[in-house]
């Protein structure tokens, strides 16, 4: 029921900040170690004057590449083959596969590995499997030996773009699986409440800025109490998983489902009022009803309370709608279970619709 995009994109934007910050360090050091080398070794007229000319056209686009208003994963790779082009021109005229700047080349094999993932890590792999190419048929031809001698050469980089591949995607699963722990009930697989909370207040805003409504259903099972004295307390932890499975299959992808507590759950819908997702409750409520689930061979009953508010005839912001959709779910309870209960404010407030 986690609803990952969100949270997905805004951790790659995070992480692809991180690595341009440190990137950003790299790049003004390498510039400078460039400036020092045109300083002092020795190098022709022409080819000090194109690295000046490159150094200052990097620092430029360097200088200027924060007010690009790009997807962080497409800003990053621009950056990182801008990075590579830059390092097989400065190593084109400072000693070509001899040059000291092509140890750098490494570095941007693992800082896209660590930042972009494996498709382009292996792209750029390529890329600089074809500079390292170049470089070394500028030096002298490449014969049969030659050929094989360079290709071992090669061997470093596509270790290193392999190596790196394998612990992007390693450490991008045990990201997910982070991710996934810290914001699924690890008894129901719904969302747990700090992931509820962050989607729905998002909805909120989302509400709040377009004037569409939302409503909460709070569910309760009505038996949980005589399923533990009756069967024990693995038969209601069954009862718990159990409804959330019901819950689960009758909700829709857009719908944000989590356990709020004990036998509680939390059911928030986008772009629908109360009245309007009455149905979707009591078809909740009916399959619950409809489906015993079994604990040890044995058929057990349970049926749930329901409670509905929406935004904004129940409260203008969420905290006011889930405490007014809980108020009518203990109208629910106290009205004798097995049925939903629609907020209202009248003479305290609250109308029940009886579930059929």
């Amino acid at each position: 029921m986690i609803r990952l995009k969100e949270w997905v994109s805004a951790e790659v934007r995070l992480r692809c900040a991180s690595y341009d910050r440190m990137l950003g360090v790299i790049t003004w050091l390498l510039i400078a170690l460039v400036a020092l080398d045109i300083t002092l070794l020795p190098m022709d007229r022409e080819s000090a004057l194109l690295l000046t000319v490159l150094c200052f056209a990097f620092f430029c686009y360097q200088a200027l590449s924060g007010r690009l208003r790009l997807h962080a994963e497409l800003k990053a790779s621009l950056d990182l083959v801008l990075l590579l082009c830059f390092v097989v021109t400065v190593c084109w005229f400072t000693g070509k596969t001899a040059s000291p700047f092509l140890s750098v080349i490494y570095l941007i094999m693992m800082a896209t590995s660590l930042t972009l993932g494996k498709r382009i890590t292996y792209l750029m792999a390529a890329l600089a499997v074809a500079s390292y190419l170049l470089l070394a048929s500028a030096q002298s031809p490449l014969s049969g030996v030659e050929f094989a001698r360079r290709v071992i050469e090669l061997f470093p980089f596509i270790l290193i773009a392999h190596l790196g591949a394998l612990l992007s995607g390693e450490a991008e699963t045990a990201r997910a699986e982070v991710e996934r722990i810290s914001l699924t009930d690890d008894l129901t697989d719904l969302n747990n409440m700090r992931s509820f909370e962050t989607l729905a207040l998002q909805q909120e805003r989302f509400a709040a800025r377009y004037q569409k409504p939302f409503a909460i259903c709070m569910l309760d099972s009505d038996n949980l109490k005589q399923v533990n004295d009756r069967h024990g307390h693995l038969a209601g932890t069954e009862l718990i998983k159990w409804t959330a499975q019901i819950i689960r299959d009758n909700t829709r992808n857009c719908d944000i489902a989590a356990r709020f507590g004990g036998d509680e759950f939390i059911i928030m819908y986008s772009d629908h009022d109360k009245e309007q997702i009455l149905p979707a409750v009591e078809r909740i409520m009916r399959a619950l009803a409809a489906r015993p689930f079994n604990f040890e061979g044995e058929l057990i009953d349970s049926t749930l309370s329901a409670g509905i508010a929406s935004y904004p005839k129940d409260g203008s912001d969420l905290r006011t709608v889930i405490m007014r959709a809980d108020k009518a779910m203990y109208l629910s309870k106290k009205l004798g279970k097995n049925r939903a209960s629609v907020f209202s404010e009248e003479a305290e407030g609250l109308g029940a619709v009886r579930y059929r």
